[in-house]
């Protein structure tokens, strides 16, 4: 006993020794412990926190109403990339389907780059990889690459933005892509993109955010060179685009900006806008059904079963309004997801969704709840798969579940629900080409960024007070309704208004004489 303790008292390694007293048999400073610095080696400096200032997106306007905006990062890399207010929420004076044309057309031939495979080539050099992605009010052209090749990215953005060639063999290959894509759309497993389109086509009968992401097949023959010049001329002017960049300089940003996109002349011509639609969102409510046989939606050895899928959804707010902030935090509270997902029932998921609806009803394959936000509107939605047999009993819980909303909050799924969204929103802005995307949609949208210290701030100040106020403010809005499947035991329109008027959410009862 006595001997443990003296070896607990000096040390698994002997006794205690100062500075200057050998520790080891060899190495280069033999004579030197751990704990004390070595002789000769210059003190070490630590990098320091540094002000919050360095991290602050820098926003200029040049003299054409181009804006350029920048936020650093650490890294060899940068995303650069040109966001355009444009989508096919402006289509509505045009053929449906163009911005879905254009995003199928980019980063093909333009004045410069006689090929795709030669833009590839071109951007291969600085270890560059490009995208483009249209959706409702956004078309987004990116790269990203080694910092050093910044001149060759801004100017071949430039390029495929301004300049490109659109043959005839290059909109013939579009148009196959498209078709392609739309009997893709039809055959996926997965519903959520149609419903998506469905819902906006009920919220928003047939305006802006409500017209058609997807270019209907009729119309894939009827989009030439001079339909998509039109539409351009109008839409793709300076005022209109921000070029945004992550992980670069500012000041390089925007001597390049002006060096490449300042007194271009595109391929269009340089006449002025004239039909540039600046329609307000106006919800409408309604319902859209699609009647469709699921049953070999998936086949194989374990095939999905034939399932009902059906989206409710109500008007929100936009994105610049106060109260975007307390939905966020209200559908994280929803959540929800499918019953086989990740973080599926029993796997300690905590949202209403789960808690409520997958947890208690075996028979729902899938409850989630969805936030669309524009500048002009918002559209908070729940989406549930059933067999067809049950699905008046799975509108009828959704519609509670809605009802639910405007009751009370208890405070310890309140706070799980923001530090959810915060942690989320951290965890995102964690990637280069998600802080990029965010960087220009704010300042497309607003001329200015919001930071994330400041937007976790507002997420902290929501209480159950602003849930409630939202919630009862969104109810007194006609539902938005998307239905896909075997819709024959679907409830009427009316009735499923009626659930979300009501106290508990509850269908109108049904009597038969005859069953």
């Amino acid at each position: 006993m006595a001997a443990a303790t003296a070896w607990l008292r000096r040390g698994a390694w002997g006794p205690a020794r100062r500075c200057g007293r050998s520790y080891s048999a060899g190495g280069v400073s033999p004579g030197v412990p751990l704990s004390c610095p070595l002789p000769g080696v210059p003190k070490a400096v630590f990098a320091a926190a540094e002000g919050r200032e360095r991290f602050e997106t820098r926003v200029t306007a040049l003299e054409n109403g181009l804006r350029v905006a920048s936020q650093r990062k650490f890294g060899q890399f940068c995303t650069v990339g040109l966001l355009i207010n444009s989508g096919s929420r402006h289509e509505a004076k045009y053929l449906s389907g163009i911005s879905h044309f254009l995003e199928k057309l980019a980063f093909s031939s333009t004045a410069q780059f006689g090929s795709k495979d030669e833009i590839l080539l071109t951007l291969e050099k600085h270890g560059g990889i490009c995208d483009c992605q249209a959706s409702r009010d956004t078309i987004m052209y990116a790269v990203s690459a080694d910092a050093k090749g910044l001149d060759t990215v801004v100017n071949l953005l430039a390029d495929v933005a301004l300049q490109p060639r659109l043959s005839d063999e290059e909109i013939e290959m579009t148009r196959m892509a498209v078709r392609f894509e739309l009997e893709d759309l039809n055959m996926r497993p997965d519903p959520e993109p149609v419903l998506t389109e469905m819902i906006h086509a009920a919220a928003y009968r047939e305006n802006t955010v409500g017209l058609n992401r997807y270019c209907p097949v009729e119309n894939t023959n009827k989009i030439d060179r001079q339909v998509l010049h039109s539409y351009l001329r109008n839409y793709y002017t300076p005022d209109r685009m921000v070029l945004a960049g992550v992980g670069i300089e500012h000041e390089q940003l925007v001597e390049c900006a002006k060096k490449y996109l300042l007194g271009v002349e595109p391929v269009w011509g340089s006449a002025q806008a004239k039909d540039v639609d600046r329609s307000v969102a106006q919800y409408t409510g309604g319902i859209v059904k699609v009647e469709k046989d699921m049953s070999d939606v998936s086949l194989g050895p374990t095939p999905i079963p034939e399932l009902t899928h059906i989206m409710i959804g109500l008007e929100s707010c936009s994105f610049l309004e106060e109260d975007f902030i307390p939905f966020a935090v209200l559908n994280m509270m929803m959540g929800g997801g499918g019953s086989f997902s990740a973080g599926g029932p029993g796997k300690g998921m905590f949202t209403r969704l789960y808690l409520n609806v997958l947890n208690r009803h075996h028979w729902m394959y899938n409850a989630t709840s969805y936030h669309h936000s524009y500048e002009d509107t918002g559209l908070l939605c729940i989406h549930a798969s059933a067999d067809p047999k049950q699905v008046r009993e799975m509108v009828e819980i959704i519609t509670r579940e809605f009802i639910l909303m405007a009751g009370a909050v208890g405070e310890v799924e309140l706070e799980r629900a923001k530090t959810q969204l915060k942690s989320m929103l951290m965890m995102n802005l964690e990637s280069r080409p998600v802080i990029f995307e965010d960087v220009g949609r704010q300042v497309l949208a607003t001329n200015t960024r919001k930071l994330p210290h400041e937007l976790c701030a507002l997420i902290s100040q929501v209480k159950s007070a602003d849930i409630k106020r939202v919630v009862t403010k969104m109810l007194h809005k006609k539902p938005a309704v998307a239905a896909l499947g075997d819709l024959t035991d679907l409830p009427t329109y009316e009735h499923i208004q009626a659930a979300l008027s009501s106290k508990d959410g509850r269908l109108p009862r049904m009597y038969r004489l005859f069953r």
